[in-house]
């Protein structure tokens, strides 16, 4: 049994100034590669296989990074499915001179098991355990169906 706290992944990055923008905030783009990069690492924690990112809901930015900040990652996966894995990334800022911490941002994704080819390859199921697990549990499968339907809707515009 895989338990959904095996699968925590953390990481802590530093704001450089080469990470940031002319208003010396951290650049959105840089924050997205960090957060797919954590919450690969949860899913494949999950899988012992390569995950791809297959989709990536609302990011939104409640609050700017600065520079000099420590970026503070915590991903965890929520539920998994046949071939494909929601993953929550919790992003906090953290002023390292007084140690305060923000919620930056937080953000589901969806990542598929693939093989050498890129074949999906079906995954383990995860067990929560807490009463907040279990409740995002619950609430993966409302967010996998609204991910569904808006593909659904792009496939149809592209065909």
């Amino acid at each position: 049994m895989i338990k959904v706290a095996d699968s925590i992944a953390e990481m802590t990055e530093l704001v450089l100034p080469n990470d940031t923008n002319n208003l010396g905030n951290l650049m959105g783009g840089r924050l997205m590669f960090w957060i797919d990069v954590c919450a690969a690492l949860s899913s494949m924690r999950v899988t012992k296989m390569p995950c791809v990112t297959a989709a990536v809901d609302d990011l939104i930015f409640l609050a700017p990074i600065k520079l000099g900040d420590a970026v503070n990652l915590k991903a965890i996966v929520t539920r998994t499915f046949h071939t494909s894995i929601e993953v929550c990334v919790d992003v906090y800022s953290e002023k390292l001179s007084t140690g305060e911490l923000h919620h930056a941002n937080s953000a589901f994704l969806t990542f598929v098991c693939v093989d050498n080819t890129g074949k999906p390859l079906q995954v383990p199921e995860v067990t929560p355990v807490t009463p907040d697990e279990k409740r995002r549990f619950e609430e993966a499968l409302k967010r996998r169906e609204e991910r569904l339907r808006k593909r659904s809707l792009l496939q149809k515009k592209s065909s």
